[in-house]
């Protein structure tokens, strides 16, 4: 497969019905229906385990204390890289599960993209 983003949703979705089968309620049926409130809070809670593994990645970084005055040089890279693929999972599954696809993705990311250069030329 070429297209890595779609083959990343297509494993990402492989493994959220996986995990469906294995553990019922750990999914709901998808797309949600975000005028749901169950289906927003099940976004949210999604989200924020994502957000958690970001902090997880984070307390692999040791020199970010302002105040700091001796550098750690020692830095787990793959721990680092790990806990952020389990960030970006969470994240691609709340994309998958609200009913967007690679390519809505991908032109959201472009557009944002332009929008942001954009800014940057503009003195935003």
């Amino acid at each position: 497969m070429s297209d890595k983003l779609e083959e990343i949703f297509l494993r990402r979705e492989d493994f959220m019905r996986e995990l469906r089968d294995k553990l019922p309620g750990s999914y709901p049926d998808w797309p949600l229906d975000l005028t749901q409130k169950s289906s927003q809070q099940f976004c949210r809670d999604l989200t924020l385990r994502g957000v958690e593994e970001v902090f997880e990645a984070l307390q692999h970084l040791k020199n970010t204390k302002t105040h700091r005055v001796t550098e750690v040089s020692d830095f787990d890279r793959e721990a680092f890289l790990e806990e952020m693929v389990d960030s970006f999972n969470y994240f691609i599954s709340v994309i998958i599960i609200t009913g967007f696809t690679p390519d809505d993705l991908f032109k959201a990311y472009c557009e944002k993209d332009k929008k942001i250069h954009d800014r940057l030329k503009n003195g935003y």
